[in-house]
């Protein structure tokens, strides 16, 4: 099957099974029909575009990470060197920096796979997303609608993901 035609099965696939679950996770007594069926319409179309954009994204991410490795020493004092130079802010990073000091002779000659990095970014938007719909939308049982999205999208990202690299052969 061609990637295309495997991205919109997967595309059909979300939007029937989101639409199914909303629709069950949201009807519930005091809820209107109308509003149930706006609910799982609203997630439904939701799943089916971020099938489509994250499946592009996750394709972009392990082309970029796949087939690297990162070492965590590197990773914390990147993220941390983001803040203003407060007093306050340099203690943390002086407190990061011991620990990795630490950890450095424990960790050392291991690292993070790029493969376990590159889901995180398009799922992290995704979740972000799916929240922010549905609070929009003002989703009865927001949390019961939104978590096997998540769930879901993880396992298919990281599942993707390995396809992927076994496809390149890495």
């Amino acid at each position: 099957m061609s990637s295309k035609l495997r991205l919109l099965w997967s595309a059909i696939v979300a939007f029937a099974f989101y639409f199914a679950w909303a629709y069950w996770a949201n009807n519930i007594d005091g809820v209107e029909q109308s509003m149930v069926l706006r609910s799982a319409i609203v997630q439904g179309s939701f799943s089916a575009t971020v099938t489509l954009l994250f499946t592009l994204g996750l394709e972009k991410a392990v082309a970029k990470f796949g087939g690297n490795c990162f070492s965590l020493v590197f990773i914390v004092p990147v993220l941390c060197s983001v803040h203003s130079k407060t007093r306050h802010n340099l203690a943390i990073l002086n407190t990061f920096n011991e620990a990795l000091d630490v950890s450095a002779g424990y960790l050392k000659g291991k690292c993070v796979a790029g493969t376990l990095l590159a889901p995180l970014v398009p799922l992290s938007v995704q979740a972000c997303l799916v929240i922010l719909v549905n609070v929009i939308n003002q989703t009865p049982n927001l949390w019961l609608t939104v978590a096997p999205s998540i769930f879901f999208s993880g396992l298919y990202g990281y599942s993707y993901t390995f396809t992927l690299l076994k496809q390149r052969g890495e």
